[in-house]
């Protein structure tokens, strides 16, 4: 019985594997992106599968950043920060992904 693919599967998966195959510099986000994004099942939940974790850390930064300090504006560069340090590391999980989306079209 095969499960039915979506973004979540494979952001998970992107995940897992990201932590996995961390000592390889750009083959094992590479990897991660391939395998994730045959698991989402189509290049565009692939592509919502690299960035949601990225979008989802940058806004809990914002409202971790906000409680701490009390200040709006400094939760929203603390957040602001966040996001952009996540989305670094992001290219060759990109490409992979869609590759990965692709093939499984």
């Amino acid at each position: 019985m095969k499960k039915e693919p979506s973004a979540m599967r494979g952001m998970l998966w992107m995940i897992l594997i990201s932590i996995l195959l961390f000592w390889l510099p750009f083959f094992g986000p590479l990897i991660a992106g391939f395998v994730g994004g045959k698991k989402a099942g189509s290049v565009g939940s692939a592509i919502l599968a690299v960035f949601l974790p990225a979008i989802l850390i940058g806004i809990f930064l914002f409202f971790f950043g906000t409680v701490l300090s009390g200040i709006p504006g400094l939760g929203f560069v603390a957040g602001l920060g966040g996001f952009m340090l996540a989305l670094t590391g992001i290219g060759p999980l990109l490409i992979g992904a869609i590759i990965g989306g692709a093939l499984a079209e």
